[in-house]
């Protein structure tokens, strides 16, 4: 009892900014890990096909959401709290109204084509308007969370997020369950009636405080602001899409639905990479500030190679993995996860060299990687899912990020070139040897899928070797706090 109480002392002894940095740490993971969970549940109750209609309108969602928005939640948010630090509310609810605005806009457009939509997007009337609806009022939980964020308010917004986190899920299995022909409809309309209804909610309270739904000086500054790095942001959202409504439109929805099962194990992969890096940059950017550009590499090593460790096993697990979270009709989909892990791989080692290029403010090199990225992506599954199938979207999305990687390396030098005249902050000779290991290691243990015992002894030699290092791993990792 004193043990607990002396953790509860210690926990009430922090910073606000530092229970509120936890505790939003948390509300993401619930909300990315509750919806991770359920996939074995869907995944059951949903025929393949069917399946395929939910990924491939969660991945128009993604994508249009850009275009129907404008990311207004994004980075402008963040810098409007600073330059209009008296007028918080007013630029919240100003915000709002503008991603309406632009919702309505786009809603409108496509009324006057709606059958030449549809037929492009692959989807019925119904799930097009009730994407266009959760367009119109699933930002007001965005703004308002992230307003929640930036003034440390986490009580409300961990409420809000349990509520979405386990209503959706739990109303969604509900409405399959009772849902006879339409099972793809019940699940995607009690997701976004969930979203929609915390949305109205959300808009009215931003409204209420803010008082405003136009105001010149705000929609311009936005609109300023965020319209040249929308080709950034299509750009990042198509690479993570574009495979799935692809296989969709060129192969059919059940292997859009087999190939959205790997791509939402990655999503939770990601989730660990977004949380190291999140810790990783206050690091790195206070050691470039400091000039200790040796400490950033030594650190990075450490952190690929236990990511490196983390994903063989992953990888080694894969068929198991695929048993867990679907049923036998999904179980070809262990093929992708080789290359699919080694996008995650690939994704945390370029945030490394764009994490140099944020903090010197680079942003036109980051915007010409993504756009580059998008575009080769695009290309190569156009000319190779024709060919080989839906494995291939694995494989052209891997040599993208690669790509993403080698662009960001590149650029990262030139500034560093301009900037410290010539500083390197990574070792080079680590991270290619590592990441041509991992390569080779992933790509050559399909062949021994069906041999347990060699994958299983894989596996045990990799957990005795980091037991045996933990307490070097520990450090390296408390060193960055």
């Amino acid at each position: 009892m004193s043990r607990l109480k002396l953790l509860i002392n210690k926990y009430t002894s922090l910073p606000v900014p530092v229970k509120a940095a936890a505790w939003f740490a948390i509300c993401n993971f619930l909300q990315k890990g509750i919806n991770m969970l359920t996939v074995p549940i869907f995944t059951r109750l949903l025929t393949t096909e069917q399946y395929g209609v939910y990924t491939i309108y969660q991945s128009w969602y993604n994508v249009l959401l850009i275009f129907a928005t404008f990311n207004l939640s994004a980075g402008v948010f963040n810098n409007g709290m600073i330059k209009f630090e008296n007028e918080r509310d007013k630029f919240t609810s100003a915000l709002n109204g503008l991603s309406i605005t632009v919702t309505t806009v786009l809603f409108i457009i496509y009324l006057c084509g709606h059958n030449l939509f549809n037929r492009l997007l692959g989807l019925p009337t119904i799930l097009v308007i009730a994407m266009f609806t959760e367009f119109l009022f699933s930002p007001a939980f965005a703004l308002w969370s992230s307003r929640q964020r930036f003034d440390f308010r986490y009580r409300t917004l961990v409420v809000v997020t349990v509520l979405m986190s386990v209503l959706s899920p739990a109303i969604g299995v509900g409405a399959v369950l009772l849902s006879s022909a339409h099972k793809a409809e019940a699940r995607v309309l009690s997701y976004v009636g969930v979203q929609v209804c915390i949305g109205i909610v959300l808009c009215a309270v931003n409204f209420y405080k803010g008082k405003s739904f136009y105001v010149k000086s705000f929609w311009k500054y936005a609109l300023w602001f965020n319209i040249p790095l929308i080709p950034h942001y299509l750009s990042m959202s198509v690479l993570g899409q574009a495979d799935r409504i692809m296989i969709g439109k060129m192969v059919g929805l059940s292997q859009a639905a087999i190939y959205g099962l790997v791509y939402s194990i990655s999503q939770m992969m990601n989730l660990i990479i977004f949380a190291v890096n999140n810790s990783f940059i206050p690091y790195s950017y206070k050691a470039i500030k400091n000039k200790k550009f040796k400490d950033i590499g030594k650190t990075a090593n450490v952190l690929l190679l236990m990511w490196a460790c983390m994903l063989v096993v992953i990888i080694c697990f894969g068929p198991e993995i695929i048993r867990i979270f679907a049923s036998s009709d999904y179980y070809e989909a262990r093929w992708i996860i080789p290359p699919v892990a080694l996008s995650v791989y690939f994704t945390f080692l370029y945030t490394l060299f764009g994490n140099v290029e944020f903090y010197y403010e680079a942003t036109k090199f980051i915007m010409i990687a993504s756009v580059t990225g998008a575009i080769v992506n695009i290309i190569l599954n156009y000319i190779f899912i024709p060919i080989f199938g839906y494995i291939a979207a694995g494989y052209t999305t891997l040599f993208c990020y690669i790509l993403f990687s080698v662009s960001h390396y590149l650029f990262h030098i030139k500034v560093l070139n301009k900037m410290t005249d010539g500083v390197r902050v990574y070792d080079m000779k680590f991270i290619v040897l590592i990441s041509a290991v991992l390569v080779i290691f992933a790509l050559s243990v399909v062949f021994v899928y069906d041999a347990i015992v060699v994958r299983y002894s894989i596996i045990a030699a990799i957990c005795i070797v980091m037991f045996i290092k933990r307490n070097y791993f520990i450090e390296k990792i408390k060193s960055m706090k």
